[in-house]
């Protein structure tokens, strides 16, 4: 890990995250998580960044929403809930990415923890998580449930 890293992450350690809604614009901080993000080989913040810039997707419908997890100022992670397009009276979680320096202490599961209250009581939500992000989904209550475009789902109940 480079110092820079180790700076950020001490921060992190030391420090609350702040959510904050995403409604008029990207958060500042988003370039450096794209080029992290591209940087492990995943492509949906590059995606996020391009819908929302064509506004394909602004996570602004009905049971939708986008956020960004901050520490100390630091954009550290994001992500959002649409509507599911495949799986009936669902949402998916979309775009979800928290920078490495970020992980492991608690950013991930409050910034997942908030998008799921916005879930309505019996609101079933999916994703499409990549493989070394199983066991976080499944920590939260996702199962395995490789079909229609999503690898998890979580199911719940009124």
């Amino acid at each position: 890990m480079a110092k820079a890293d180790h700076a950020i992450t001490d921060n992190a350690e030391r420090s609350d995250t702040r959510l904050q809604l995403v409604v008029e614009g990207l958060p500042n901080g988003i370039d450096a998580l794209r080029t992290e993000a591209l940087a492990e080989g995943y492509r949906f913040v590059e995606r996020l960044v391009a819908d929302w810039m064509s506004r394909k997707i602004r996570f602004d419908r009905e049971g939708e929403a986008l956020f960004a997890a901050r520490v100390n100022d630091v954009l550290a992670g994001i992500g959002g809930l649409t509507i599911e397009p495949v799986v009936p009276s669902a949402l998916r979680m979309r775009r979800f990415y928290v920078r490495p320096a970020f992980r492991r202490i608690g950013v991930g599961r409050q910034l997942a923890s908030a998008l799921l209250a916005r879930a309505a009581s019996g609101q079933g939500v999916t994703v499409n998580a990549a493989r070394a992000s199983f066991p976080f989904w499944e920590a939260l209550g996702f199962t395995r449930d490789p079909r229609c475009g999503h690898t998890h789902i979580l199911s719940r109940e009124e």
